[in-house]
């Protein structure tokens, strides 16, 4: 019997490396020479202190609520005292674990009275311990130690070969999130990050940034849509010490409700339809780097309590998951939005703005410093050159004048769409700017007295929106136009009420 025990679990390793699927394997070999009613797993905890209660598994689904569970660790942990002292032990009666109060605890919890307890010990070190329980006391004896031990090592090495399975798909999982968030990152070209111009404002940002860059200082950059909010956050991280780890980009407004815990704190396989496998969030990834959180008041407000909670231990929870996780992220804020008025609304928690608040920077929109549209120009236009692999002289004559005398809604982003589109229509080495999309002409907002920011914004949109014909997305639709992704103007449409009029 105990070598059909052996041949199970030989066969388990070979047909499975899951942890879940190996452990009911075992369970199922076990079961056949040493009865019990429940049969768990302890590992200390690779977060940090404690040891997790990995598995569970008997006739009651209710149990495997436990799992995850982390218990103290120290001298009232009689998994530290196995793992120390590789022992195996007859549990008869609770009272039989004397001073070991965390098993005594969780015994109770469970309803279990007397047990097994088996260290597991694999490539000269202790890696948990292996527990049979029954629900009645004195249900083993120590004749039923013998046929363990001997499999003891075979149980071990199964455990660890799946354990190693599951790191190695971790680190897999890890690297195609970091790959795919390092393919928006900062490749190692500083025009990437410098701050374009010299007018008093765009000094005062570009002292600012150098001045909190090195510490780890939470960073709120604040202005409107299309003024370089991200460039800013990019310089931050580029003069940082955390400049050679990874600068992860979060877009929160582009990010369904549904999507973005698990995003930003990652899932474990099976916690919602679609979680296939375990999957590392933003934070995780960015764990000793910088995280930059665009539209961050776009969250919604129980995300908002999460990311309160990161900010203040650095730790967190996977979606399906009670394994608490921590991360070393510096967290750099964006928003386009008055955060003051949303806390005043309810809409955003003040506690998590004032976290976020520690040191603002708000970024001047275009129209308070025209004298650096021509830099930006130039700036700009070299960028586009190098894509299209076409040279440019420079731009015609009085051009610029015009841009400078326009005072682009869209900011940055909308001049950057103009002088594309201009690079791509021109046909010899002068940029001409004949058409501006309408732009230079179209009539400009007035506002009323008494008007809130939310509702001028609310009426710049649908103005835009009816000139463009209610076209979201393309180069003439209302997005260009604002410097905005398509999606994230749907998204504000959507929270402005904004709806498309029936027609007649």
């Amino acid at each position: 019997m105990q070598a059909r025990a052996l041949l199970h679990i030989a066969r388990a390793v070979s047909r499975h490396l899951e942890r879940d699927r190996v452990f009911s394997a075992i369970a199922t070999a076990v079961g056949e020479f040493v009865p019990h009613d429940k049969m768990a797993l302890m590992m200390p905890n690779p977060d940090g202190e404690g040891n997790v209660l990995y598995a569970l598994h008997g006739p009651h689904d209710p149990d495997r609520i436990y799992e995850g569970r982390v218990y103290p660790s120290g001298d009232h942990s009689v998994v530290d005292a196995l793992i120390a002292d590789p022992r195996p032990r007859v549990i008869g009666t609770r009272d039989d674990l004397g001073p070991f109060t965390v098993a005594r605890t969780a015994f109770e919890e469970v309803g279990v009275h007397s047990a097994i307890l088996l260290p597991l010990v694999a490539r000269g070190r202790g890696i948990g311990v292996f527990c049979l329980m029954s629900d009645r006391p004195h249900a083993f004896a120590d004749t039923d130690l013998e046929p363990l031990v001997d499999i003891a090592d075979a149980i071990a090495i199964a455990l660890f070969n799946s354990m190693q399975f599951e790191e190695n798909a971790r680190l897999r999982a890890q690297l195609a999130a970091e790959n795919a968030v390092l393919r928006d990152v900062v490749r190692g070209d500083t025009a990437r990050w410098e701050l374009i111009g010299d007018s008093p404002a765009m000094q005062r940002v570009r002292a600012l940034v150098d001045q909190v860059a090195p510490t780890d200082t939470t960073v709120l950059v604040t202005g409107e849509t299309g003024t370089g909010k991200e460039r800013v956050a990019t310089r931050v991280w580029a003069r940082s010490r955390r400049a050679g780890r990874v600068f992860v980009k979060v877009n929160c407004a582009a990010l369904s409700a549904g999507l973005v815990e698990s995003e930003l704190f990652g899932h474990e396989k099976g916690a919602f339809t679609g979680a296939h496998a375990d999957r590392a969030g933003r934070f995780e990834v960015a764990d000793g780097g910088t995280i930059f959180l665009d539209e961050v008041g776009e969250l919604p407000l129980e995300t908002q309590a999460k990311l309160l909670r990161v900010l203040q231990s650095g730790e967190f929870e996977r979606i399906g998951s009670s394994r608490t996780r921590t991360t070393d992220a510096r967290i750099v804020a964006a928003t386009n939005r008055d955060l003051e008025q949303l806390v005043a609304d309810g809409r955003f928690r003040a506690d998590l703005y004032y976290r976020l608040n520690v040191f603002p920077i708000a970024v001047p929109p275009l129209r308070e410093h025209p004298e650096d549209i021509p830099a930006l120009v130039d700036h700009i236009l070299a960028r586009v050159a190098r894509s299209l692999g076409r040279p440019f002289d420079g731009v015609a004559p009085g051009a610029v004048d015009r841009l400078m005398r326009y005072d682009w809604p869209g900011n940055v982003r909308e001049l950057q769409n103009v002088i594309e589109r201009a690079a791509i229509v021109s046909r010899g080495p002068v940029l001409q700017i004949d058409d501006l999309g309408g732009q230079a002409s179209a009539p400009r907002l007035r506002v009323a007295a008494g008007q809130t920011l939310v509702e001028v914004e609310r009426a710049y949109i649908m103005q835009v929106l009816e000139e463009c014909g209610w076209t979201v997305a393309g180069e003439r639709g209302a997005a260009a136009r604002l410097g905005l992704n398509p999606n994230t103007l749907r998204s504000r449409m959507q929270k402005l009420g904004i709806r498309r009029p029936e027609r007649a």
